[in-house]
């Protein structure tokens, strides 16, 4: 490697129901207003510090050092916050080949993930977040909301917001609330991993629902409590404290970043049942019900919001009807990359170095699953974007040429036909190092079958319209608009694997 790219290469990487109200009141802890908290950390170039209740102590300094490591990465107030729900929305059960959402996921790597934000809001218990992360293709959230807006964490560290926890203490007791509900024996709890500190679930029959929503909180109220109860998916009623849900959370993230004049410029909430209602009442949002909504939302929005042009019925399921909102209120790109087929055509004005990365891996997957055509064509196509004096560096330490690698790669067509093969990227960073390259950071994601692996991959991309060098060439109307010139890969648990490993050694 020439000991100026060495040189660049060793830079630091910088990077419930018809009971809802019409809009989420405006009374929100104080704390969203604390001059000690800056909300421009989640939406600047400068980290989330999530402020504790036990300010100058040694646990609430560890925790702030962890949160200054979390979202250090956008420049300013975020173009589009994406908060969706995760099962049955975001995630399509009903797809076992998860298509829907590899589209999402090229979609927000290629245009968003370098100035959005994506929140994940579930009533999923963190546990069963984790799972559901294992099975099924989920990119990583800048904000996680879990147990219906109960919990709010940040980062890939999953930092939780200390505040908002101790917010919803007010009128708050568990034991109250699971002695009392105990007295309702049409009441099934859920399993224990569904229990959280401010969530008490159980199922019940939709005919016996209605009276448990009615009676319940008047039995808690005798004890001073004031709790919210949430009916969803004709079957799961949880009992939440008045203070807290999905809408709730939003609320508080947006005054937070309103604190500090950071607000994002769009805001789109999409949602597919009951304890996603609350997210369509918060001011000043767009709003998405996907397709396969239940009759619970629908019948919720006929009754409170039909008259909000803000708020649309997709007729797509799950994240392509995501995809379709975003489309419909112009909020930007919506074609994602998975819907282009020749994934190595690019047009200017769409190019930037993520949507370069993941058009790459398209092709990738595209090429070993036998989706495209096996012409030296591609491949030729391919060398032209690797520098030929480019180095691989596999997660076993080896250094491969680039040259080495794109036979590998012709040599690997078909290798994973008819096998559910797929390859997406996540946590796209990108960091401009010089008039004309960028050095670009990412997850590179395998799924075969049920095996899957993770590479953390740095690469280096040069201009080709930027590059004096290029302008002196451009008559040999080379593709595209970057150059490959570096790649290092490490496995995601940061150790190099120490034995031979005899499949062919692709990017």
């Amino acid at each position: 490697m020439p000991p100026a790219m060495f040189k660049i290469l060793s830079l630091p990487i910088a990077f419930h129901l018809r009971s809802y109200p019409r809009s989420i009141p405006s009374s929100l802890p104080p704390f969203a207003f604390s001059s000690s908290f800056d909300s421009s950390r989640i939406a600047g170039r400068r980290p989330l510090i999530i402020p504790g209740p036990f300010s100058g102590s040694t646990n609430s300094g560890r925790k702030q050092s962890l949160c200054m490591k979390v979202m250090d990465r956008l420049d300013g107030a975020a173009r589009l916050m994406i908060v969706s729900d995760l099962d049955s929305t975001m995630v399509d059960h009903l797809d076992p080949e998860n298509l829907s959402l590899l589209r999402f996921n090229a979609l927000w790597e290629a245009f968003y993930r370098d100035n959005s934000l994506l929140v994940f809001s579930t009533g999923r218990s963190p546990t069963s977040y984790k799972q559901l992360k294992i099975e099924r293709p989920l990119l990583t959230p800048d904000v996680t909301i879990m147990s219906v807006g109960t919990e709010i964490m940040y980062g890939e560290a999953m930092v939780p917001d200390a505040e908002w926890e101790c917010y919803l203490n007010q009128k708050w007791n568990r034991d109250i609330v699971t002695g009392e509900t105990a007295r309702f024996p049409e009441l099934t709890p859920q399993p224990e991993i569904d229990q959280r500190p401010h969530k008490v679930s159980f199922y019940v029959e939709k005919d016996k629902a209605m009276k448990v929503i009615k009676d319940l909180p008047q039995c808690l109220e005798k004890y001073g409590l004031d709790v919210k109860i949430i009916y969803s998916s004709g079957i799961a009623l949880d009992v939440l404290p008045r203070r807290a849900g999905k809408g709730q959370a939003l609320a508080y993230l947006l005054k937070k970043f309103e604190a500090k004049g950071c607000v994002p410029s769009n805001t789109l909430v999409c949602g597919d049942s009951g304890n996603d209602a609350e997210l369509f009442t918060v001011p000043a949002v767009h709003g998405v019900m996907v397709s396969n909504a239940q009759e619970e939302l629908l019948e919720w929005y006929s009754e409170n919001a039909k008259n909000n042009h803000q708020i649309i019925h997709a007729t797509e399921r799950c994240a392509a009807g995501i995809i379709q909102a975003i489309g419909t209120f112009s909020l930007s790109p919506n074609v994602s990359p998975r819907d282009i087929r020749d994934s190595l055509k690019c047009t200017v004005e769409l190019c930037n170095p993520g949507h370069e990365v993941v058009k790459f891996y398209l092709f990738y997957e595209r090429w070993r699953r036998g989706e495209v055509e096996r012409s030296d064509h591609f491949i030729n196509n391919l060398r032209l974007h690797f520098n030929s004096m480019g180095t691989f560096v596999h997660p076993s330490g080896i250094e491969i040429p680039f040259s080495q690698c794109i036979d590998e790669l012709a040599n690997s067509y078909g290798d994973q036909l008819g096998k559910q093969f797929r390859v997406w990227v996540d946590r796209v960073s990108v960091a401009q190092i010089c008039s004309d390259t960028w050095l670009v950071k990412f997850d590179k994601c395998e799924l075969c079958v049920q095996d899957r692996e993770c590479r953390v991959t740095t690469v280096l991309l040069s201009s080709r319209i930027l590059s004096p060098v290029f302008h002196e060439i451009q008559h040999a109307k080379l593709p595209g608009e970057f150059m490959w010139i570096y790649m290092h890969q490490t496995w995601s648990d940061g150790l190099l694997s120490g034995e031979e490993d005899q499949r062919p050694r692709l990017f």
